[in-house]
């Protein structure tokens, strides 16, 4: 008998990957009769491995929710400087890999992100390239050394309207925020980044297991839509750590706000880039860590 085709043992291809997952678990809880033991459903947070590949050479892989992959893809590609543009990507195509064909344990399939960039950036990611593994909560994974930080950022441009994202615009940002979490309010232990107007007006969220990754996945949705250059500022729901607030920078992007505490180094790198920076936005209050850089 013919032995079967390899790719019918292990299809490359895998089912579409949904965003959350329902699982039977069993629930305990004390009583004053004792413990008591229950079935319950569920629904937990999809973390998938994402490759992005450029021209054809894997890059990075990243853990990530499995949606808004090409905002994800461009988005990265644009705020760790890979990209000077989203004209520098021609097109980028993904598809969902099973974990036969991959290599992963069962139940663990994985998506990749082909991008097609162009020569020069290209050029540039080869003299650069270094090997990364992403998680969901680093932002400094794979460097070897301290010149490997890549804490260079150039200031952002003056905005005569900066001082308009004032204390009563980030609370109003910041109270619509959790409306706009869909994915979030089902399952928790997922972050969003969001795009406010002057007023306070939130026009996109995005949302993913990684604070990061939402971020790019952000940037990536404005970049599409030619909208990096409109007024209006980022709110996250996580802390501000050096590298959100880097992103923001390499995206000429002058506020932000966020709903936990910023770091240290945070701080320092609004200074730095001359960002608009709140943090512990809980509403009535928030705490303006730097003011930033007006017309």
């Amino acid at each position: 008998m013919r032995a079967p085709q390899p790719d019918l043992l292990c299809p490359l291809e895998a089912p579409t990957i949904a965003p959350l997952k329902t699982v039977t678990v069993q629930y305990g809880q004390e009583t004053a009769n004792g413990v008591q033991l229950e079935q319950a459903p569920r629904v937990l947070a999809s973390e998938v491995p994402i490759s992005l590949v450029y021209n054809g050479i894997a890059h990075a892989v990243m853990m990530a929710s499995p949606l808004d992959i090409e905002d994800f893809a461009l988005g990265f590609s644009l705020s760790e400087g890979i990209l000077d543009d989203a004209a520098d990507c021609y097109g980028i195509e993904v598809r969902t890999l099973s974990h036969q064909a991959i290599g992963l344990p069962e139940g663990i399939d994985a998506i990749e992100a082909q991008l097609d960039i162009s020569s020069r950036s290209f050029m540039r990611l080869k003299d650069r390239r270094r090997s990364i593994s992403g998680r969901t909560g680093c932002g400094v994974c794979g460097v070897e050394s301290f010149a490997g930080l890549d804490l260079d950022a150039r200031p952002v441009s003056a905005r005569d309207w900066i001082e308009r994202i004032d204390l009563g615009t980030v609370n109003r940002a910041i109270d619509a925020l959790a409306s706009h979490q869909a994915l979030n309010a089902q399952a928790g232990a997922i972050h969003a980044a969001a795009w406010a107007t002057l007023d306070g007006r939130i026009t996109d969220a995005l949302e993913d297991v990684g604070r990061h990754n939402a971020l790019d996945k952000l940037i990536g949705r404005l970049a599409r839509q030619q909208r990096l250059d409109e007024p209006g500022f980022v709110v996250l729901s996580s802390r501000g750590s050096h590298e959100l607030v880097r992103k923001c920078a390499r995206m000429d992007i002058a506020g932000l706000a966020t709903i936990s505490a910023p770091t240290a180094m945070g701080v320092r790198m609004a200074e730095l880039t001359g960002i608009r920076f709140w943090g512990m936005c809980r509403p009535p209050k928030a705490t303006l860590y730097h003011a930033g850089a007006g017309a």
